[in-house]
């Protein structure tokens, strides 16, 4: 029995940038991210041969089939497919400690720990670097989902990362933030679960759509990336929040006119109401449209403040994780 848990990631700046739409045909693409302490797990094991089924697939479903091409589910069967080596009969049960379809990097976290799983099953070692590229080649190759490519790499490698994205090259670098501050951070980011789970793919897809005519958004999105990069690195303490609250509150305008889909009426009175009740900043985590919301606050009162006023929503405490995906059991 091999378990492998793959980490969910927040997104602080750059989003959109790590479109090949955009990185292969303008300036670089460059996201600033983290990991949290919450995981997509996947149990894999050799099935026993004394059922009338070779694959006994466990997700919201459950599917028990022959062989590989019957496999319903898109990227358990593509993985399997392009994988798998030793064709014995498989049991893959999924599940996760935040709900998917929520801005949260969860497919990638799914195809990261399962493509990981495969390899050890396998007897294969992968490189960090090698599983973001099979994850890649599985969900925008062979699945053809819209969308960028950080979640790949941010979950496969953990940590507070930059991540850049030029034509055929993608660096992950560690973005090596002074200790106290990224504290700091930390205990001052929120996400609450807003209840609505959206299809990022149909948001993706207008974005990429329009994004020539959106192209100087897309510009402004990237030049705040590398000041947030700036400030993140700097010496500065006593401004730390403030200065990348004005960037985040910017970001989050711009990552509105990207596509009509990202916000609506919901999620803009969600953010001001933070804003009037002890944040700082805030954003839609994700493609947009719903699934988790992000908030800043400058301190404990006015983070109390908040969780106390959107008691509506599902507040989720998180810590930031450096590990990425890893083998739990094996």
């Amino acid at each position: 029995m091999i378990i492998v848990k793959s980490p969910f990631r927040i997104s602080y700046f750059g989003g959109g940038t790590d479109f090949p739409d955009w990185f292969n045909n303008h300036e670089k693409g460059m996201v600033l991210s983290t990991t949290i302490d919450k995981y997509c797990y996947v149990l894999l094991r050799t099935l026993p041969p004394f059922f009338s089924f070779n694959y006994r697939l466990r997700y919201y479903e459950t599917e028990l089939v022959k062989n590989i091409q019957s496999i319903k589910h898109p990227t358990i069967r593509s993985t399997l497919q392009k994988f798998y080596k030793e064709k014995k009969g498989l049991e893959i049960i999924h599940c996760a400690d935040l709900p998917a379809l929520s801005g949260l990097g969860a497919s990638s976290a799914f195809t990261s720990s399962l493509i990981k799983a495969i390899s050890e099953i396998n007897k294969a070692k992968i490189s960090k670097k090698k599983l973001a590229e099979n994850s890649v080649f599985i969900e925008k190759e062979i699945l053809k989902e819209a969308g960028g490519l950080q979640d790949q790499y941010a979950t496969a490698f953990g940590g507070f990362n930059e991540i850049t994205f030029q034509k055929r090259k993608v660096e992950v670098n560690k973005l090596k933030i002074d200790e106290v501050k990224k504290k700091i951070l930390e205990e001052n980011t929120l996400i609450f679960f807003t209840g609505i789970s959206r299809k990022a793919n149909l948001i993706e897809e207008e974005k990429i759509i329009k994004l020539e005519l959106k192209k100087n958004y897309y510009k402004e999105i990237l030049s705040i990336c590398k000041e947030a990069k700036k400030i993140f690195l700097n010496n500065n303490k006593s401004k730390f929040l403030s200065d990348i609250a004005k960037l985040m509150n910017i970001s989050w305008e711009l990552k509105k006119k990207l596509s009509s889909k990202v916000s609506n009426n919901f999620i803009n009175e969600t953010y001001n109401s933070g804003l009037r009740n002890g944040a700082v900043a805030g954003k839609i985590l994700g493609a947009g449209g719903g699934g988790f919301i992000m908030f800043l606050t400058k301190n404990d009162h006015d983070k109390k403040k908040l969780i106390k006023y959107f008691k509506k929503f599902k507040y989720v405490k998180i810590k930031f994780e450096n590990q990425g995906t890893q083998i739990v059991k094996k």
